[in-house]
């Protein structure tokens, strides 16, 4: 399977796109402006606890107030606050654990109000980012992520990832992980880790090691509410993450950006840095990968599939209802029964696909076609279970119920992915401009254009019109070029709207 990484970047925000295969399977969005991004560890203030809630409200620096729940303070929680208190204080210089003596565990059944108390200083980390009118969600079970190994501070404990199978391999790595692990912290073998050396793994914990010393330098000129340890940027998370031997290409339209990448491969993977590469043709990187148009097809109400068959996504306040149709897809099966199956195991794949996408968490019900073969409904069961395997995000798969539906729960870490695919209806008023008055306003403007900028002019239009304008060796863009005598570059972009144009001038700068 081929794997590529498409980044694109303006002055807002950066998008990340996820292809195999050339198909689109993950979009992520990064907001520049975003300061409470899922791994980023704060000083913050207890405000209040709720005792009937068994949690607090802790000041983290953001609008609304994070929530922090009892089971989320972990058993060290005694010991975290120690260590906060001697490095704050500057009565401790060593920042590593090997020294340092541990308190007892906290009750697991105990109450908030036993524990912390208002106005108190705490080392929080962000599990869930701000959604919607809630403020963040956090934890003080602290936690510092590598490409392949998890360092846990204020713990002893070796752990390996469940989706690691093979019994040998998982004793492996812990004998490994018991080896060069640092007293006093414990370690979570990734998925990734599987069949790597000891080397690589002392590498990779040695750098999540440094990470802890240099938050731990910052907390004596800290004040509360302040950012302590930032996860790493987007780009370099990502790649963290999901970046394995599959991975052919990691293109971004960004110098900046390209550089970064090209330092994070020369850590985790010199050999793969040939991967990056910098893309600087005028057409809009995501129009030429083809994801523009695939995010219109995918992120709207109704989702084709092949054999024409559809899903329709609806979202409510409580849960996503996902709706199985079978279209107008001819019948080819032997019966019924068969067709339903293959409609149902077409469906499965795509909304597997649809659930990493669009980000959805929380409570999804799936309302697949009716099947009344008991064997068909377990084989649909492993096939949902076995497409959703290679999701990295917490979820759970119940088997069809008596009245065929499938109710999932996915965990819900960040705001969900939601793109506006319907445009404003231009026959609103009854009546739209003929084709060729859009013409005539581009050509309008043309002139205008060409007076100031006497070469290099690039005309971004919707494809439709892109294709009007192109069409044929008597196009109106050959009629351009014989009147003006300079060539006007004609760029589709799918994501316009069908009567928005703009001139870009040849260093790519919108002419206003």
């Amino acid at each position: 399977m081929k794997t590529e990484l498409i980044i694109r970047s303006n002055s807002s925000d950066i998008d990340f796109a996820l292809l195999k295969d050339g198909k689109l399977v993950e979009l992520h969005k990064e907001t520049l402006d975003n300061n409470f991004s899922v791994g980023d560890i704060f000083l913050a203030k207890v405000k209040k606890t709720l005792s009937g809630l068994n949690a607090s409200f802790v000041n983290v620096g953001s609008e609304k107030d994070a929530f922090l729940h009892y089971h989320d303070l972990g058993p060290q929680l005694s010991s975290l606050q120690k260590f906060t208190h001697q490095v704050t204080s500057g009565k401790r210089r060593d920042y590593t654990l090997k020294n340092f003596k541990f308190d007892k565990d906290i009750n697991k059944h105990g109450k908030i109000d036993d524990v912390i108390k208002g106005g108190q200083n705490l080392l929080v980390q962000v599990v869930k980012e701000p959604i919607s009118t809630k403020g963040p969600r956090i934890s003080s079970e602290l936690s510092i992520a590598g490409r392949y190994l998890v360092l846990v501070p204020f713990s002893d404990r070796v752990s390996v990832s469940q989706k690691i199978s093979n019994n040998k391999e998982k004793e492996r790595l812990k004998r490994l992980a018991q080896s060069i692990k640092p007293k006093g912290f414990g370690v979570i073998l990734r998925t990734v880790a599987q069949d790597i050396k000891v080397a690589e793994l002392d590498r990779d914990l040695q750098n999540s090691l440094q990470r802890w010393i240099n938050m731990c330098k910052q907390l004596p000129r800290a004040k509360a509410p302040q950012k302590v340890l930032s996860e790493l940027n987007r780009a370099s998370s990502i790649l963290r993450d999901i970046f394995d031997e599959s991975f052919t290409s990691i293109v971004t339209d960004d110098a900046t950006l390209h550089q970064e990448i090209l330092d994070y491969l020369e850590r985790i993977a010199p050999e793969k840095k040939s991967m990056a590469k910098h893309y600087k043709s005028r057409v809009p990187i995501f129009d030429f990968y083809g994801i523009e148009r695939q995010i219109k097809a995918a992120f709207g109400r109704t989702v084709s599939m092949r054999k024409g068959a559809y899903l329709v996504i609806e979202h409510t306040e409580a849960m996503h209802v996902i709706d199985v149709n079978s279209g107008n897809r001819s019948n080819r099966a032997n019966s019924q029964a068969d067709t339903a199956l293959e409609v149902n195991m077409i469906a499965a794949t795509e909304i597997a696909r649809q659930l990493q996408l669009r980000d959805m968490g929380g409570i999804i019900v799936v309302d697949f076609i009716d099947m009344h073969v008991a064997a068909h409904r377990k084989k649909l069961y492993e096939h949902l279970k076995d497409a959703m395997k290679s999701s990295r995000t917490k979820h759970k798969i119940l088997p069809p119920s008596k009245f065929g539906l499938i109710q999932i729960t996915r965990q819900r870490v960040r705001p969900e992915r939601n793109i506006k695919t319907q445009e404003e209806n231009p026959n609103k008023n009854g009546e739209v401009e003929a084709p060729i008055v859009l013409i005539e306003q581009i050509e309008a403007r043309l002139k205008k254009v060409m007076e100031d900028n006497p070469s290099g002019i690039a005309l971004h239009v919707h494809s439709f019109v892109a294709s009007y304008l192109t069409c044929g060796l008597k196009s109106i863009q050959m009629k351009w070029f014989f009147k003006y005598r300079k060539w006007i570059t004609v760029i589709s972009r799918d994501a316009y709207p069908y009567l928005k144009f703009e001139f870009f001038d040849k260093n790519d700068e919108i002419i206003r």
